[in-house]
C-alpha cells in the first residue's frame, strides 16, 4: 500500500507508520496464531459490549483488525449483516474470502456516512494523530452509527519499561525511547467528543499475563507486531549487556515464587455514537425543577 505523507508537523510525528506495517507483516508471516491470544481476548470483550445494546447494524467496518477476529465475532453474535475488514498489510488479509481492504487508520479511504458500526481493536495507539483518526471514523459513520474501540493505555508494559530504563541508565548513563507513549484514560472521553461523537463512554481493564522469562515476553511482543516503532527509536541493535541487565532486573523486581514474570496491559475501551436526533440530549443548564434550598438544613 502506498503511504500518504503525514499532514502533521514533523515534531508531532511520533511513530514510523511504515515500520508499524512492517512489524504487522512480519507477525503475519512468522507465527501469528501462536501470539494472537491478547488480541483475540480484547476483540471478544469489545464485541460483547454489544450484548447490552438492542440494535442491529447492517454494515460494519473491522478497522485494522488483523485477520478479522472482531468482525467474525460480530457475525457470530448476529449483530451485523455484513462486515468489511481492513488491515495495514495485505498479508494479514490473505486468507479472507469476504470484503477486505488494505487501509491506514490515518487516511481512511471510505465515503462519509458509510457504516452503521466501526470497531477498532488494538490499532489506534500507533496513530500519530489520534484525534484526526477518530474524526475520520466519526465522518465514516452513518447518523446514529456506533464506534467501538480498544487501545493500549499508558500503564501497559510498565514493568518492562522500568527495567529497560534502569538498565540503560546504569550502563550508558542515558536512555533511548523504547516503549510507546500510550494514551491516558483521562484523555479518552474528550478525544471522542472532539471527534464529534455523542454519548461518549470510556473505561479500562488491567490484564496481567505471565511469562517464563523477560525474553519470552519480548518474543511475544514481536509475534504480535507490537515492538518499537517510534521515530526516535534506536536504529541499531541494543547492546547485549543492556538486555541481559534489564532481564535480570525484571526477575529481581517482579518474578513470582515460580520464577515467572508478569506483564501488565492496560486496555482503554471507547464508545461513541454519530449524532442523531433520536438520541438523548443533556438537560439545559438552569432548567431543573428542584430547588436544593428546600432540602438543605437551615
Amino acid at each position: 500500500m502506498k503511504r500518504t505523507p503525514s499532514l502533521l508537523p514533523p515534531e508531532q510525528v511520533l511513530f514510523d507508520r511504515v515500520q508499524v506495517a512492517q512489524h504487522r507483516r512480519r507477525a503475519a508471516t512468522l507465527d501469528w496464531p501462536r501470539h494472537r491470544f491478547l488480541f483475540n481476548e480484547i476483540a471478544e470483550r469489545l464485541a460483547e459490549r454489544l450484548l447490552d445494546i438492542n440494535h442491529f447494524f447492517s454494515l460494519a467496518l473491522d478497522l485494522g483488525g488483523r485477520d478479522g477476529t472482531f468482525g467474525d465475532k460480530l457475525v457470530a453474535m448476529k449483530k451485523v449483516d455484513r462486515v468489511i475488514r481492513t488491515d495495514l498489510t495485505e498479508v494479514m488479509l490473505d486468507n479472507r474470502t469476504d470484503a477486505a481492504v488494505v487501509a491506514d487508520e490515518e487516511f481512511l479511504p471510505f465515503k462519509e456516512n458509510s457504516f452503521d458500526l466501526i470497531g477498532s481493536v488494538l490499532g489506534l495507539h500507533w496513530t500519530n494523530d489520534l484525534p484526526g483518526a477518530l474524526s475520520q471514523i466519526a465522518r465514516s459513520l452513518k447518523p446514529n452509527g456506533l464506534f467501538l474501540g480498544a487501545l493500549f493505555g499508558i500503564e501497559s508494559l510498565q514493568e518492562l519499561k522500568a527495567c529497560l530504563i534502569e538498565a540503560e541508565s546504569e550502563l550508558k548513563g542515558g536512555v533511548s525511547p523504547r516503549v510507546s507513549p500510550f494514551t491516558e484514560i483521562r484523555d479518552a472521553g474528550s478525544l471522542l467528543q472532539r471527534a464529534g461523537l455523542a454519548l461518549p463512554v470510556t473505561d479500562t481493564d488491567l490484564i496481567t499475563l505471565k511469562y517464563e522469562n523477560p525474553f519470552a515476553l519480548m518474543h511475544e511482543l514481536r509475534g504480535m507486531g507490537e515492538n518499537n516503532a517510534l521515530i526516535e527509536r534506536q536504529k541499531y541493535f541494543t547492546q547485549r549487556q543492556i538486555m541481559l541487565r534489564a532481564a535480570e532486573l525484571y526477575v529481581e523486581n517482579y518474578a513470582d515464587e515460580d520464577g515467572r514474570i508478569p506483564a501488565t496491559f492496560q486496555i482503554i475501551y471507547l464508545s461513541g455514537w454519530a449524532p442523531h436526533e433520536s438520541q438523548q440530549k443533556p438537560i439545559a443548564r438552569g432548567s431543573g425543577k428542584i430547588n436544593l434550598r428546600d432540602y438543605l438544613e437551615k
